[in-house]
């Protein structure tokens, strides 16, 4: 079989491996790819949202099943436009990738169908916003509507942080067109746990909950990045708080997509807080999550390729899928100044030990070597029957990953072990 991946970043690089394993796999293209992809995959260099360059590629080499792993291209209706060429894709058509598009639409969503998430109100006018702010609840929480590369969510500690946020975003667009209308929503306490799910649009099959670690700094000090690591499982997501999310958030969502006639098939990312008062929705994607990818899919025992033409062909309930019972711990190194400013065009070296262990994201091949291009440049995941040692193993190997101006969270996996105990 030749595949096709569209995307070009750690998460990429994690389906890539894991698709590999399957016998009957006789190509990958990735589309775009990265210098370190291309060590797994064939990179072609068509942008991940050019949609007609993508579908002429996919027809041209006769392609015989796509991923569509970002989120832009769904929106923008990449899987519609493979499918209507008669490409199978692992993904959802556009009208159902909105549930991640438009937080407006996902936040009405949840309220139509009462599906537990924070109180919100949805403004598009700034100045509405403003006198909305001088009497809400504080801390509170701002969000653009649409896609921001996973940026455009602003905790506010103070009305004065509030209201610059949303001029920031509403008059500054530093979002672009994604911060025309904003959501204005309660800030939520507890923990927070990411759960990925394949879904063929009938049956919900979780994957193995996990942690991500969004801040910057150590402590979760510092801005809000992509994400500096991850840990799976997540302790606080158990036994008895996965069956009532199955049956409050997950299972209504997939019945609420079907009634609004937008059937969503691939992966549905639930990112969940454990409030007090149980489960709540704080945001849903539409694809693999980056980087709780790269320590779900090393803990995926079922065949990836397998599971994801089962989303496609309807086949989900009579597809095993199975995890195993071991821990994973993925370390991101990047590069210094990241999430604002930093510099690129450092070259990497692995140790090979390392490099086994290790998934691409912000690298291109330049005169024969490996250098950075991004700001989140690797992740190196190791997984081991306890959360410890998979700690432990992971910041190992990922010392193992060096270029000039590397840096890394010391502390990824400590909440997560403070919970066990």
């Amino acid at each position: 079989m030749k595949l096709l991946v569209v995307g070009g970043g750690g998460r990429e690089h994690a389906i890539i491996k894991s698709l590999k394993k399957n016998p009957s796999v006789t190509e990958i293209f990735a589309l775009p790819g990265n210098g370190g992809i291309a060590r797994d995959a064939t990179c072609v260099p068509i942008g991940a949202t050019d949609i007609d360059k993508i579908v002429a590629f996919a027809v041209e080499n006769h392609i015989d099943y796509a991923v569509v792993a970002p989120d832009d291209p769904l929106v923008l209706g990449c899987v519609d436009a493979l499918e209507s060429k008669g490409i199978p894709c692992f993904g959802p058509r556009s009208c159902a990738a909105i549930i991640e598009g438009s937080k407006v639409f996902a936040k009405n969503l949840m309220k139509k169908y009462g599906i537990p998430t924070a109180r919100y109100e949805v403004f598009d006018n700034m100045d509405s916003a403003l006198r909305y702010l001088d009497t809400a609840s504080i801390p509170t929480v701002i969000k653009a509507d649409g896609l921001a590369l996973g940026k455009g969510v602003i905790i506010a500690s103070t009305r004065e942080e509030a209201k610059a946020a949303v001029r920031d975003m509403m008059e500054g667009h530093i979002f672009g067109a994604s911060g025309d209308h904003v959501v204005i929503e309660e800030f939520l306490t507890g923990p927070e746990v990411s759960v990925l799910a394949f879904t063929d649009g009938k049956v919900v099959k979780p994957m193995v909950s996990s942690m991500d670690h969004k801040r910057a700094g150590d402590n979760d000090t510092g801005l809000n990045t992509g994400g500096m690591g991850t840990v799976a499982p997540n302790p606080y997501y158990t036994p008895e708080v996965a069956q009532r999310c199955m049956e409050e958030i997950f299972l209504p969502t997939i019945a609420a997509m079907n009634a609004e006639g937008r059937t969503f098939r691939g992966c549905l990312y639930f990112g969940l807080m454990i409030t007090p008062d149980g489960p709540k929705v704080i945001e849903y994607n539409c694809r693999f999550g980056d980087p709780e990818t790269q320590v779900v899919l090393p803990l995926l025992e079922s065949d990836l390729l397998t599971v994801m033409q089962a989303t496609t062909n309807g086949t989900l309930a009579e597809t095993e899928v199975k995890f195993a019972d071991k821990h994973a711990c993925c370390v991101i190194t990047a590069s210094n100044g990241y999430p604002t400013s930093y510099k690129k065009g450092f070259e990497i070296t692995f140790t090979p030990e390392a490099l086994e262990h290790t998934y691409i994201a912000g690298a291109k091949e330049e005169n024969g070597k490996l250098v950075t291009s991004g700001g989140r440049v690797t992740g190196t995941t190791a997984v081991a029957d306890t959360l410890g040692e998979a700690i432990r193993e992971a910041y190992r190997l990922s010392d193992g990953v060096q270029f000039a101006g590397a840096y890394r969270r010391s502390d990824i996996g400590k909440r997560a072990l403070q919970a066990l105990k």
